[in-house]
């Protein structure tokens, strides 16, 4: 799929990439989520496959974060208090731990809220809000949403596939 222009193909890129990463999870166990044989996002790492989805509620957690600080005036930390561009691995890193205790159906059960509370978002902004003005440095907000969430879905069905076909013990 071609990198969304528009609300509606962002709109679109997010359900349908959604949706396929939710087809590939299930029928997941927990225990098999708990598993630290999943390549991590850092070279020659291992995570879990809830590290992965804790990774996902993270950055759409951060998304909302970031629209609601914007949209009430107040100044933003990009990408997160603390961490700067070139600090992506520890940040996952905050993401894994922040929900370590979570099992994995809690996880995917907090990403399909965080999911749904994107696509409201996206609902209330216009077209002009979301691709026609810049929002962050040269990026629209479409975009930053875009990056930090069909694209990851997209990264992570990849992930989640060959981890399966390893059968569940190796890379």
């Amino acid at each position: 799929m071609a990198v969304p222009t528009s609300k509606n193909e962002l709109e679109l890129a997010i359900r349908k990439n959604y949706a396929k990463l939710r087809q590939d999870v299930a029928g997941i166990s927990v225990d098999q989520a708990k598993l630290k044989n999943m390549q991590g996002h850092s070279k020659g790492t291992f995570i879990t496959l809830n590290d992965q989805i804790a990774y996902l509620v993270g950055w759409g957690q951060l998304v909302l974060k970031w629209i609601d600080r914007t949209d009430r005036g107040v100044a933003v930390d990009f990408p997160e208090t603390g961490y700067k561009w070139n600090q992506l691995g520890l940040l996952a890193l905050k993401f894994y731990g922040d929900y370590e205790n979570e099992d994995f159906y809690t996880l995917l059960e907090l990403l399909d809220k965080t999911v749904e509370r994107i696509l409201a978002v996206i609902s209330q902004k216009s077209n002009k809000e979301l691709y026609e003005e810049s929002w962050y440095e040269k990026w629209t907000l479409g975009r930053m949403i875009q990056f930090n969430t069909s694209s990851p879905y997209i990264n992570t069905r990849g992930r989640v596939r060959r981890w399966k076909k390893s059968g569940y013990t190796e890379i």
